[in-house]
C-alpha cells in the first residue's frame, strides 16, 4: 500500500471507528504539501464533508504563530529576550507567587524573586499557569471570580505565578502576555500585526481571531466526547468582540493555512512565494532548547471534560523552544531529535522536523484534549510519512 493510501486509511478508520466525526491531515516539506487528506463531516448531524479548507479552532496552535510574530520584533531589536518584560508592560512589574491558601481560603502570595522576561514567557517558565491544568490556579481564579480566557476579558490575565520565573516549566498564559508585548512594542493590535507581518506574507487568508460570516459557515463543529463514549456537538466560540486578542489560543483558521506556516519554518523563514518572514538564524534560534536545566514533561489536567493529562514523549528528555515542545531524542514515529511540535485543546496537532525537512498536522474538533483515538491516528499518520520520505526509516 502506498503512502497516500496508508494516510487515507488512517483518516477513514478514525471516522469509521467513531474516533472523530471528521478529520484533516496534511504533510509538507520545504517545497510544499506532500500529502493532503480529509475524512468524515464537519460535525455530528452535519452533511457537509470535512475539507482541508474547513475552519478549525487552532487553540494553543495559536502560540507558535504569535511567537513567530514576536521573534520578528526580536530580530529588529525591539523585543529583548532577557530584559524584564515590565520595561514595556508595567503590569508585569511586581509579579506575585502563589504559595497555597490560608485556612480561610485566602491565597498566600509573596513577591517573585526575579523579573519575568520574554524568554520566560515564550518557554512557559515565567510561572503562569492555566486553570484547566493546575488546581491552585483554578482555585485562585474561582476565588477571585476571574473570567475564563475564552471570553477574552483583560481581567482574566491578572493571575499570580505558580513558581519563580526561570525555575519551573508551568504551562499557562505566557503567550497571552507575549501578545500584549507585541501590541505595546508595535503600536498595533495583535490581530493587525499578525495579519500584516505573518498571515498576509504566508497567504494565510483564513486565519484570524474574528471570523467572517462565510468563514463561520465553513467552520467545523466543536464536540465533547462524553465518558459514555457519545460524541456530542457543543456551543463553542472564542469571544468575537474581545477586550484582548488571546495570543495563547484565540485563532481559528484552515489546515492549509497552518501548513503554510510549517512550510515557512522548514524553509528557513521563507514563504511559498519567496518572501522572507523570518531570518534563517531566527528559525534556528526558535528551535533550540531554551529551558536549560528546567525539567520538561507532559501537561496535567484538573478539568477532565476539557483535557486528559498527556506526556507526548514519556521517558525521553524534552526541551522547549520559542515556543514549541522539542523532543531531544528520536521518537517512535521516526521524528528526529530537535524537532518541534505542539497542539490545540480540541485535538489538533502539528510537528516540524528541521533535520528531515518534514512537517505535518492532523486536526479534529473534539474535547477533551489528548483523545486516545486521535493520538493513535496522529502517530499512524506520522509513521506513514516517515516510512515514505525520511532518510531514517521509522523504527
Amino acid at each position: 500500500m502506498g503512502m497516500s493510501e496508508r494516510c487515507d486509511r488512517v483518516l477513514d478508520d478514525l471516522v469509521k471507528s467513531g474516533g472523530a466525526p471528521g478529520v484533516v491531515a496534511i504533510a509538507v516539506n520545504e517545497q510544499g504539501p506532500i500529502y493532503q487528506g480529509a475524512a468524515g463531516t464537519k460535525g455530528v448531524g452535519r452533511s457537509e464533508p470535512m475539507t482541508p479548507d474547513t475552519i478549525f479552532w487552532y487553540a494553543s496552535m495559536t502560540k507558535a504563530l504569535v511567537s513567530a510574530g514576536a521573534m520578528q520584533l526580536v530580530e529588529q531589536g525591539r523585543i529583548k529576550l532577557d530584559e524584564p518584560a515590565s520595561n514595556t508592560l508595567p503590569e508585569l512589574a511586581a509579579p506575585q507567587v502563589l504559595e497555597g491558601f490560608e485556612a480561610d481560603g485566602a491565597p498566600k502570595l509573596r513577591p517573585a524573586r526575579r523579573p519575568i522576561t520574554p524568554r520566560h514567557l515564550l518557554t512557559h517558565t515565567a510561572g503562569f499557569g492555566y486553570n484547566w491544568e493546575n488546581g491552585d490556579i483554578l482555585r485562585y481564579i474561582e476565588k477571585h471570580d476571574l473570567p475564563d480566557l475564552i471570553h477574552c476579558k483583560r481581567r482574566s490575565l491578572n493571575q499570580p505565578l505558580l513558581a519563580d520565573p526561570g525555575d519551573r516549566f508551568v504551562y499557562g498564559i505566557g503567550i497571552d502576555w507575549i501578545g500584549q508585548l507585541i501590541e505595546a512594542v508595535s503600536g498595533k493590535s495583535l490581530r493587525d500585526y499578525l495579519r500584516q507581518n505573518l498571515f498576509d506574507p504566508l497567504g494565510m487568508d483564513d486565519t484570524d481571531f474574528i471570523q467572517t460570516a462565510e468563514q463561520k459557515a465553513r467552520r467545523a463543529t466543536v464536540h465533547e466526547k462524553r465518558p459514555d463514549g457519545a460524541t456530542v456537538p457543543i456551543e463553542h466560540e472564542v469571544e468575537q468582540n474581545p477586550e484582548f486578542f488571546m495570543g495563547g489560543g484565540g485563532l481559528c483558521g484552515a489546515p492549509t493555512d497552518y501548513a503554510a506556516f510549517i512550510q515557512m519554518m522548514l524553509s528557513g523563514g521563507k514563504s511559498k512565494s519567496g518572501l522572507s518572514v523570518l531570518r534563517p538564524e531566527t528559525v534556528a534560534l526558535m528551535g533550540r532548547n531554551h529551558a536549560g536545566p528546567v525539567h520538561i514533561a507532559g501537561v496535567n489536567s484538573v478539568m477532565p471534560n476539557l483535557a486528559n493529562a498527556v506526556d507526548f514523549f514519556p521517558g525521553q528528555r524534552q526541551g522547549w523552544g520559542l515556543s514549541f515542545l522539542i523532543n531531544l531524542e528520536r521518537s517512535a514515529q521516526g521524528r528526529s531529535p530537535g524537532s518541534l511540535s505542539w497542539a490545540g485543546l480540541a485535538n489538533t496537532y502539528f510537528w516540524i522536523d528541521p533535520t528531515e525537512r518534514l512537517g505535518g498536522l492532523i486536526m479534529t474538533q473534539i474535547l477533551p484534549f489528548a483523545d486516545p483515538a486521535v493520538l493513535a491516528a496522529y502517530n499512524a499518520f506520522e509513521r506513514a510519512i516517515y516510512d515514505e520520505f525520511a532518510g531514517v526509516k521509522a523504527a
